[in-house]
């Protein structure tokens, strides 16, 4: 078989689908609605499938670091395809290898950003602290599904 032949019956290219800064908009203002109810001050980011910032806002009283943690927390779930909170309950379950995984933050609250069965992003909230973090991310996730 030549090379010729062989390359037509293999993909060249992967094709795949990534989330839109309007879709994150959607996903970012459902994330403030749900904050909002409770009076929970945060960071919210999007990213893309590949982990890359697609929008990042805070609120006003938001604490300083809240943005970089939701963005880390982001970058964990698209780039691990899970919510973050599976790592850090790996390493509080005494597996502290996780930690070692590059560019990997073991913080509930990032979710994953899920359409047709493809990731095509994620979201991570910081600031409300733990499960609060994640209950908001999760809402916001949902905000995509019904888009």
């Amino acid at each position: 078989m030549d090379k010729q032949s062989a390359l037509a019956g293999s993909a060249l290219a992967n094709s795949y689908h990534s989330i839109s800064l309007a879709a994150a908009r959607v996903v970012i203002n459902a994330a403030f609605e749900a904050a909002a109810e409770f009076g929970w001050h945060i960071s919210v980011a999007v990213v893309d499938r590949a982990g890359e910032v697609v929008s990042l806002d805070r609120s006003d009283k938001a604490i300083g670091i809240s943005p970089t943690v939701a963005l880390g927390k982001a970058r964990t779930a698209a780039l691990l395809r899970a919510p973050s909170k599976e790592f850090e309950t790996f390493i509080n379950a005494g597996s502290p290898s996780f930690l070692a995984t590059p560019g990997v933050t073991p913080l509930e609250g990032g979710i994953p950003l899920w359409l047709n069965g493809e990731v095509v992003g994620a979201v991570g909230v910081s600031g409300a602290h733990g499960a609060n973090d994640s209950q908001v991310a999760e809402l916001a996730a949902e905000a995509l599904a019904v888009m």
